[in-house]
C-alpha cells in the first residue's frame, strides 16, 4: 500500500443534480405558496362570514333601537301630558326630536364636506415636492 490514497465520489441513487433540486424545490416552493394562499382563502372565509354576522346582528340593534327611540318618545309625551295638555306635550317631543336630527345634520354634513373631494391632498403634495425635488436634482 502506498502513502497517497485516491478517493472516489460515492454515487449514491438519492444523489441528484444541481438541476433536478432546483427544480425539486421550485416545486415545493410553489406548492407552498398555493397551500398557504389556500389557507388564507379559508381564514378569510371564516372571517367574512362572522363579519357577516355580526354586522346582522348590529343592524338589528339598530333596529330596535329606532323602534325604542319611538317608545321614548311615546312614553316622554305621555308623562309630559300629565302636566300640559297631550297637543302641547306632543309637540315639545317632536321639536327636541327635530332638533336633535338637526344637530346631527349639520354633524353629518361637516364631517362630509371634508371629506370632498376624495383625493389624497397631502399624498399628492407630497409626490409634487418629490417630483420638483428629482427635476432640480437631474438638472445640476
Amino acid at each position: 500500500m502506498t502513502g497517497t490514497m485516491h478517493t472516489r465520489p460515492v454515487r449514491d441513487e438519492q444523489q441528484h443534480s444541481v438541476g433536478e433540486l432546483v427544480g425539486q424545490a421550485t416545486e415545493q416552493l410553489s406548492r407552498l405558496v398555493r397551500q398557504e394562499v389556500a389557507l388564507a382563502k379559508m381564514e378569510l372565509a371564516e372571517k367574512g362570514k362572522r363579519a357577516g354576522r355580526g354586522g346582522g346582528m348590529l343592524g338589528a340593534a339598530g333596529a330596535i333601537a329606532y323602534v325604542g327611540l319611538f317608545a321614548l318618545a311615546g312614553t316622554a309625551t305621555a308623562a309630559l301630558s300629565l302636566a300640559l295638555p297631550v297637543w302641547a306635550a306632543a309637540l315639545i317631543v317632536t321639536a327636541v326630536l327635530f332638533v336633535v336630527a338637526g344637530v346631527l345634520a349639520m354633524m353629518g354634513r361637516a364631517q362630509l364636506r371634508r371629506a370632498v373631494p376624495p383625493k389624497p391632498e397631502e399624498t399628492l403634495g407630497s409626490v409634487r415636492a418629490d417630483v420638483d425635488q428629482i427635476r432640480e436634482r437631474a438638472h445640476r
